[in-house]
This record gives structure tokens, C-alpha cells and sequence, in this order.
């Protein structure tokens, strides 16, 4: 018996590449028996390559990926930090993806290490949304800055909107995708993030931290651990530690150094779009950066280069 689990994506042409590995690792550690049903929301006027992903349907059989267009609804909308409008295009799931009463959005600079069969049945019957606690814009001086300034956020409730859990069925019957459209009109700092956590304030479930480590998340557990003492247990810090999904959301690995750069490397190696003169050119480019890592890791890096990148 198939455990189906649907899961949405939005991106344009400049995420593809990095769209193509995600799910690739998303499938890669899928559990016997667990099923992908995966959406893919683009711009109407966007003519999205879907090569790579043709290449993973023919790969990997536990996915079926479908297409779903969106209008010009966020033509308007406010952009900061490089980030586009299909960062809104969540905001259109429940009305757009109305085949089921729940469904998992993530983000696609995202690498998948776990199965989500136990995170999507989490019972969030009485929830808009479930997602990881946002450990920065809760404690940092300039996160809590941010909630204190902007009406309707909550100190110790804002989530991490690049991987959540939506009760869609909950935000139909109440007609919550009116109240996005409507925030939507406004220049919030972080954009759909902001009017998620807005609109579904008193109605969110937290989700274990290792589903959604971003940069940020890996920063404190690093460099100041203390301040997230009694925030986790520590079973759940190891696997946050060791185990988790990890969220590019700062410094992109495709493009520069950045936190766990070499998990990326390594997912795109192991994927059925991986190229090696892509990855030997790359890296052959980025020697530099490689001063950044520790020596193990260049070392793992510089064994792929040389024995695996020029491989054919």
C-alpha cells in the first residue's frame, strides 16, 4: 500500500537547476512504500524547462510530477534580496491544488535527508499551518526588532516558511486565501513568510527543527549554542545535527561557498542530472573557496573531483 504524500514546489527558470537536485534527494531517501505526488507552480508566461524533471520521472517510479500555472495576480508585488514573486505563489496552494486537505510546500534550495511520511502525519486538524520554529527571527536582536515593528506577529510563534504543512482544507472552508491576497498588497520585509505568520496567527503547530535546518539554524548551533538551550531537546539537536533537511536560505551552494557546501556538491553528484564537466569546471573555478572548509572536507571534495568529475 502506496503512503501518498503530496508536496509543492515554486520556482522560474533561474531555480531549476537547484530545483532538479532537491527533489532528486527528496526521492532519493524516500522510505519503501512512500509516494511523491509532486506539484510544480511556475508563472503562466514562464515557458519552464522541465528536461530535469523529465529525467527523474524516468529514474526514480515512487513520483508522479504535475505542472500548475499561476496568473499575473503578483505581477505588483513588493520584491527584496533578490526574491522573486513565485515566493508568493504558496499563498494560491489551497485553491490551487484543490485535490487535497493537506499538502507540504518547501522551498527548492533545500536537501532532503529524511523520509516526510512522519512529519506529514502530523495532526495539525486544529492548524492553518505547521512548520519549524524560526530560531533567529525569534531570539536575534534585529528578528525580534522585526516582530515588535510589524502588526500581527508574534514573539515566539514565528515560523520558517520554506518547508510547512498546510491545512488546506481549514484555509478553504475560512476563506484564508482571501486574507493573503489582501496582506499581499503591503511591503512586508519577508514577504510571504511574514504574511503567513500573520494570517495564521493562534493557529500553527511547530514541527521538529532537523525538517528545516536552515544556514541560520546551523549558525547558532555552531558558533552560540547557549542561546538555543531549552528551545530543543538534545535528542533533537544530534539530529538536527547530523540527520537534517538542510535549507540553503542564505549563501547558495551552486553559486559560492556557503554552510554544508559540500552535502549540496555531493546530492548533485549522486543525482541522475548530474554532469560531470559541469561539476569539473565549478570546482576548478572555486579552488579559492575551498580555504573556507575544513581539511577533511577538502579532501572529500578534492577525492570527487579527481576521481569521480572527470568520469564519464
Amino acid at each position: 500500500m502506496r503512503n501518498i504524500i503530496p508536496i509543492a514546489f515554486a520556482f522560474d527558470n533561474n531555480l531549476v537547476f537547484p530545483a532538479t537536485v532537491c527533489i532528486s534527494s527528496l526521492l532519493m531517501n524516500a522510505e519503501e512504500g512512500t509516494f511523491y505526488d509532486i506539484f510544480i507552480i511556475h508563472s503562466q508566461d514562464v515557458q519552464l524547462d522541465k528536461t530535469g524533471f523529465d529525467v527523474l520521472s524516468e529514474k526514480y517510479d515512487n513520483c508522479r510530477i504535475q505542472y500548475k500555472t499561476i496568473g499575473r495576480v503578483f505581477d505588483n508585488a513588493f520584491e527584496i534580496r533578490d526574491i522573486t514573486t513565485p515566493t508568493y505563489y504558496r499563498l494560491l496552494i489551497p485553491e490551487l491544488i484543490p485535490e487535497y486537505d493537506k499538502i507540504i510546500y518547501s522551498d527548492v534550495d533545500m536537501i532532503f535527508r529524511t523520509d516526510l511520511s512522519s512529519v506529514y502525519d502530523t495532526d495539525i486538524s486544529d492548524s492553518y499551518v505547521a512548520g519549524t520554529y524560526d530560531i533567529d527571527m525569534n531570539i536575534s536582536v534585529n528578528g525580534r526588532k522585526h516582530i515588535d515593528e510589524t502588526q500581527g506577529l508574534v514573539h515566539g510563534e514565528y515560523l520558517q516558511a520554506g518547508f510547512i504543512i498546510l491545512n488546506t482544507k481549514l484555509m478553504r472552508e475560512n476563506g484564508l486565501q482571501s486574507e493573503f491576497l489582501k496582506l499581499a498588497k503591503n511591503n512586508y520585509q519577508f514577504q510571504d513568510q511574514d504574511i503567513m505568520n500573520i494570517a495564521c496567527a493562534g493557529k500553527k503547530t511547530i514541527i521538529p527543527w532537523h525538517y528545516n535546518m536552515t544556514t541560520y539554524s546551523f549558525y547558532y548551533l555552531e558558533c552560540e549554542p547557549d542561546k538555543i538551550v531549552g528551545k530543543y531537546a538534545n535528542s533533537d539537536i544530534e539530529c538536527a545535527r547530523n540527520h537534517s533537511n538542510i535549507h540553503f536560505n542564505g549563501a547558495k551552494p551552486w553559486k559560492s561557498y556557503s554552510i554544508n557546501f559540500d552535502v549540496w556538491w555531493e546530492y548533485y553528484r549522486k543525482s541522475p542530472v548530474f554532469k560531470s564537466e559541469y561539476y569539473f569546471d565549478f570546482f576548478y573555478k572555486k579552488l579559492t573557496e575551498y580555504d573556507q572548509l575544513t581539511l577533511w572536507k577538502r579532501i572529500k571534495i578534492l577525492a570527487r573531483y579527481f576521481i569521480h568529475g572527470r568520469q564519464k
